[in-house]
């Protein structure tokens, strides 16, 4: 009888039954490629969850795994599921305040992490709050219980039957306890079933290219957009490559030539800041081609007359051909998500042949809400809801959504599961967003980041955010003013290009910290700033600007792990500047 998915777990034994592969997982460790057969997956996980009812693990018991990503990841996942315990998955940027509390209000007793790092960082809270919990490690650490010690353990356990287990867990069982990473307050445990997971990857794989047979990924498993997609490959027959770093991206992808890797939007940007900081390297005749191309790529339409599908495939013979192989030759989609992604940016890569896909939701739907796809796409928008998901606008504009997606609850949380799930059914997302032709879901920004002027007027700054990055000389940028008089901005350059606009003004360029201060550099800004504000309202305008010398980031807490600005702590870091900045204007009028 052939296998059907009901549950998280089920997908093993659909795809040992469907498409058996000795490189479903491939992981590269010292820059060497190690393969993982979906074989190997399922006797891994067998064996694990034998040695955890040996420990006494039951329904409902919580296992968290901190980790990079890595198929022991993966492993951990199914043996922890498919006996009904919980997986939590832990970032493993989190802070030390967080670890404490995600560990005492989930009640974990095991958790698993991937290295000596995180091994010392989680034994010390642990230690500090008398918790006693379990660690595991994937890597051989010095007075640590290696992972494989439990395998080896589960491996001699086969009397153990693991199908009564399997039978117990329902679909409308919780899959995952998953903890937000909240701007404020303490995170929030989202409480996701198998069912959530099961329909969200069936039918977002029911809009996604058939032909896709190898993925790259590199962003964190611990995040459920990823997760969710990594369920949905092995559903769907395709080979997944776990990149080394950050920093070996780029050669990994172009070894591995994947046709499908889910990215945010700020990879998306430096990809092309690169890029057209090659461009502009260019002389000749090969300059101007080149940003022929680019300009043309700027006016791309799903639907084009003749005479631009010929230009266009000139360029894309001339220049645009390098821009595919630079990702690897094989690319049928690139899914964007996490934030607003610039539809010029999406033209330009569509134009180039690199379809990039942007779609919308959170870790409380499952994720996937809304996504564009192959056969329907509308640029601007986050695209058309999935099949058996709902979409509506409340009268203040509010993005609601019912459907199989929505999580059950937060966990312990009924007060905040209430003020979120409301009595239809209906989750209230907290984003700002239209429906277009009734159909395209377009956001325009998060409710509660959208601030009032002292002049009453309502800014959207993702709105002003998103435009003012379209230029090369800006990394990041962070939109405020709320009860101020008008809106300003922290920038951090891009300080590459910067320094090659500063050489090509022959203008010395000393220190970072010198350069921000440089007349000419803040006029330059000025103008860059003025130039993004043309399409908005005076009112949203920003009229003063600090620049900054230090990169936003996640490990100092600026940053959320899908790389959103975290809004109350950059501000708070910065008070004194924004403080000053808004003084000096005050004394410049007077």
């Amino acid at each position: 009888m052939p296998v059907t998915v009901t549950r998280v777990f089920d997908l093993l034994k659909y795809n040992l039954e469907k498409f058996p592969k000795d490189n479903l997982l491939n992981s590269k460790v010292n820059g060497v490629w190690e393969k993982y057969s979906t074989q190997k997956l399922s006797d891994t996980a067998d064996s694990l969850s034998r040695s955890f009812i040996g420990l006494g693990i039951t329904k409902g018991s919580k296992i968290a795994v901190m980790s990079h990503n890595r198929p022991e990841w993966n492993v951990t996942d199914f043996a922890i599921t498919q006996i009904g315990a919980l997986q939590v998955p832990l970032y493993p940027t989190l802070a030390e305040h967080d670890i404490k509390f995600i560990l005492e209000n989930a009640e974990v007793s095991i958790i698993f992490l991937a290295d000596e790092i995180l091994y010392k960082k989680v034994k010390a809270v642990t230690e500090a709050a008398h918790l006693s919990v379990k660690l595991y490690t994937f890597d051989q650490v010095e007075g640590a219980i290696n992972w494989m010690a439990l395998v080896d353990a589960g491996a001699g356990l086969e009397s153990i039957d693991l199908d009564p287990y399997r039978d117990a867990v329902m679909p409308e069982d919780t899959l995952t306890l998953i903890y937000t990473s909240g701007t404020t307050g303490t995170p929030k445990g989202v409480m996701l079933t198998h069912n959530n997971l099961v329909q969200n990857f069936k039918n977002s794989a029911a809009v996604v290219p058939h032909d896709i047979k190898k993925a790259v990924s590199f962003l964190p498993l611990s995040h459920i957009f990823e997760r969710m997609l990594f369920y949905l490959y092995l559903y769907s027959d395709v080979s997944v490559y776990y990149a080394e770093s950050m920093d070996t991206i780029v050669a990994d992808i172009q070894f591995v030539k994947p046709n499908i890797f889910c990215t945010v939007p700020r990879l998306l940007e430096k990809v092309y800041d690169k890029i057209m900081e090659r461009g502009k390297a260019l002389t000749g005749i090969k300059r101007n081609i080149f940003f022929w191309s680019v300009a043309l790529g700027e006016k791309y339409e799903i639907q084009s007359s003749w005479f631009y599908r010929l230009q266009l495939g000139i360029a894309s013979k001339l220049v645009f051909q390098k821009w595919r192989e630079a990702l690897g030759g094989d690319i049928l989609a690139i899914i964007s998500g996490g934030a607003a992604l610039n539809p010029r940016l999406n033209r330009i890569f569509r134009a180039a042949g690199i379809p990039v896909y942007e779609g919308y939701g959170l870790t409380e739907t499952s994720p996937v809400i809304a996504t564009n796809h192959p056969g329907e796409t509308m640029f601007g928008t986050v695209g058309a809801a999935i099949n058996g998901v709902e979409i509506k606008i409340a009268e203040d504009g509010e993005v609601l959504t019912r459907g199989h997606h929505v999580m059950k609850g937060y966990y312990k949380r009924d007060d905040l599961t209430a003020e979120t799930i409301d009595a239809g059914g209906w989750f209230h997302t907290g984003d700002i967003g239209e429906l277009i032709q009734g159909k395209f879901l377009k956001i325009t920004d998060r409710k509660k980041e959208i601030f009032k002027t002292a002049g009453g007027k309502y800014v959207a700054p993702q709105l002003l955010e998103n435009k003012y990055k379209e230029s090369v000389l800006i990394e990041q940028i962070m939109v405020l003013g709320e009860n101020r008089k008008f809106p300003s901005a922290l920038i951090v350059p891009n300080f590459t290009a910067l320094k090659a606009w500063c050489e090509k003004k022959e203008i010395s360029y000393s220190t970072n910290e010198e350069m921000i201060k440089n007349p000419l550099v803040l006029e330059k800004y000025h103008q860059e700033i003025a130039r993004g504000s043309v399409e908005f309202g005076k009112w949203e305008q920003v009229k003063r600007f600090v620049l900054l010398t230090k990169e936003w980031n996640i490990e100092d807490g600026e940053l959320s792990p899908k790389l959103s600005l975290k809004r109350k702590v950059i501000l708070e870091k910065n008070m004194a500047l924004i403080e000053r900045l808004y003084k000096e204007a005050e004394d410049y009028k007077a």
